[in-house]
């Protein structure tokens, strides 16, 4: 190979490691690696950034305003409510949830139908005293199935489109790759049905009204000097059996006491480690005695305005690695953590001292705007009040519906391509005053946008410096020497080893180029290779911080990091094989 394909090979593992490591933003890293490049003389400035004039960025960016004006109005709740509300429990009830919502987000982006969602089927979950880690995960996995089966279904497909565009090649139309998408859906919901049962424990996992063996918050409490716990032992204090709550430790001038004996003497200034359901540790900020450890901040709050919230940490977020005291929190955001969350590991630290990671949910207590502020940054994955319901209806839900159609028929039907006719829907959402101008922007994931048109300059410097071609040679040797079966299983299985260990838009941009040349090199129609990879680097089911909305549902669902493996590894091995057979079948391959 030559020195600038080693090189490219070097930049493309550098940023390999980053992205897994969570050491940097995806589109911090992305765009590094793109203008590492550059200045190596890999690649041309026209070529480093000819991705942000590529219709892909553009196409997902007014896409994004289409989704929060469908969250916004509430589109999907008279469906599920209609759909869950009429009875059925088990599986009947999971295939009520999941087919609208798989088949929602085969035109809208995914991220706002889990947000829109996941309220609702909490709350259902709290009425029927069924376990919400039964549906959530499985909804998550759902919209990802079904975003497989169209091209605006997801970010992804579009990036894959642009790529193909840009070597010369048509874009996908609309619903080309549902021939191969759809049956990979339907087996996939099927597999869903039939082993989350099964597979997935019960974590009951509702936000406030727990019952027990639910997941877990940890709190930090003061004993108020001088108060009526200051002197008393655990036990005389009534802190020894509380229900849904226990102490876990206290902190004494610098020094830890855990386990702590029921017979230990509390004293002023104690800061006492709780851990427990949601509802408890809320409570217990009116316990006589005990004031909460963020209380100078707390106080700064109306309390009888004011309200709880959660909010989620995702893998993208600045917040991530930083404390509580780093980010200087309250400042930042007007609003005071009173709890975190951290799946299957209590914290005991002092919050303002937990470095922050993907999938953290935290307790804030913070003013009635807040959600509103916050739910299109990319600090929080998802915002939600506790205790609150999904957002009502409007009366300009039906506007949302019929431009979402329009797209579909304009784009589908061939009369205007995907870019122009979503531009022109997000304007009109805008125009009907469906959205304010501030909410089409911030509903716009900037992050994502980055990494997609950052994208196509490490596809290029693969593609022109032979690396894609090496790559290729290698994946072709490997499979049995020009079976195209075997080289097609392994740019799938690649792909999906892939998107477990980086974004999604980032393992397409970094296969794209190697199932293009092994195309080439096989003498067949490079698009069905390449659709098996836009298809592959979206089922992401292994782990909660592989696709986003897989983190969405790991902290309101109660998950361990386990459950993703226990449940996702039997649907990867249907999906990887249904994606092979699907598409030579599609594709005549």
């Amino acid at each position: 190979m030559t020195w600038q394909a080693w090189f490219t090979l070097a930049v493309a593992l550098a940023s390999l490691v980053c992205l897994a490591k969570d050491w940097l933003a995806p589109s911090n890293v992305m765009m590094g690696a793109a203008i590492t490049l550059l200045l190596a003389g890999v690649i041309t400035p026209t070529e480093t950034f000819e991705g942000f004039g590529n219709p892909a960025p553009m196409t997902v960016a007014a896409l994004y305003v289409l989704a929060r004006g469908a969250e916004k109005t509430g589109l999907l709740q008279p469906v599920l409510e209609r759909l869950l509300g009429k009875g059925g429990r088990g599986r009947w009830a999971m295939a009520k949830l999941l087919v609208p919502a798989a088949g929602a987000s085969a035109f809208l982006n995914n991220t706002p139908i889990v947000a829109m969602l996941i309220p609702q089927v909490l709350r259902w979950c709290d009425k029927t005293r069924e376990s919400a880690a039964r549906y959530l995960m499985p909804l998550s996995f759902a919209v990802i199935l079904g975003g497989v089966t169209t091209t605006i279904g997801t970010s992804t497909n579009l990036v894959v489109s642009g790529m193909l565009e840009k070597a010369g090649h048509a874009p996908l139309g609309l619903f080309e790759i549902t021939p191969a998408g759809l049956p990979i859906a339907i087996v996939g919901l099927l597999t869903l049905v039939l082993t989350v049962p099964w597979l997935q424990p019960d974590r009951q996992a509702a936000r406030h009204h727990f019952a027990g063996g639910s997941r877990e918050f940890t709190v930090s409490m003061k004993v108020v000097a001088g108060g009526p716990l200051d002197g008393k032992s655990v036990e005389e204090a009534g802190l020894r059996n509380l229900q849904g709550v226990f102490l876990a430790g206290i902190e004494r001038d610098g020094e830890l006491i855990a386990p702590v004996a029921p017979e230990r003497r509390l004293r002023g200034g104690d800061r006492l480690s709780f851990v427990g359901r949601a509802d408890t540790v809320v409570d217990l900020q009116a316990r006589r005695g005990l004031e909460s450890a963020e209380a100078p901040h707390m106080s700064q709050l109306n309390t009888v305005r004011h309200r709880f919230y959660e909010a989620v940490i995702g893998v993208a977020s600045p917040l991530l690695g930083k404390t509580l005291k780093d980010l200087d929190f309250r400042a930042r955001f007007q609003a005071a953590v009173i709890a975190i969350h951290r799946a299957g590991q209590p914290i005991h630290d002092k919050l303002g001292q937990v470095s922050l990671k993907p999938g953290d949910t935290l307790i804030l207590l913070a003013d009635p705007d807040f959600r509103e502020r916050w739910r299109d940054r990319g600090d929080f994955l998802m915002v939600s009040p506790m205790g609150g319901t999904p957002p009502a209806v409007t009366r300009k839900a039906w506007i949302v519906g019929i431009v979402g159609l329009l797209i579909v028929v304009v784009a589908g039907a061939g009369v205007m391509p995907i870019l122009q006719a979503s531009l022109i829907g997000a304007v009109a959402l805008v125009a009907c005053r469906v959205l304010t101008s501030t909410e089409a922007r911030d509903s716009i994931d900037l992050d994502t946008i980055i990494v997609i048109a950052a994208s196509f300059a490490l596809g290029t410097a693969m593609e022109k410096s032979g690396l894609a071609e090496r790559a290729a040679e290698l994946v072709i040797g490997a499979s049995g020497h020009g079976s195209v079966h075997g080289a097609l299983l392994g740019i799938v299985v690649a792909t999906v080893i892939l998107t477990e260990m980086i974004t999604n838009n980032a393992a397409a941009a970094l296969v794209f180029p190697i199932a293009f040349a092994s195309a080439q090199q096989l003498h067949v129609d490079p698009r069905p290779f390449v659709i098996a990879v836009a298809i592959a680097a979206s089922n992401s089911f292994l782990t909660p911080i592989g696709y986003q909305t897989n983190t969405m549902v790991y902290g309101p669902g109660g998950y361990r990091f386990g459950d993703y493996i226990r449940v996702g590894f039997p649907l990867t091995l249907v999906t990887i094989a249904a994606t092979v057979f699907a598409v030579l079948w599609a594709w005549g391959t």
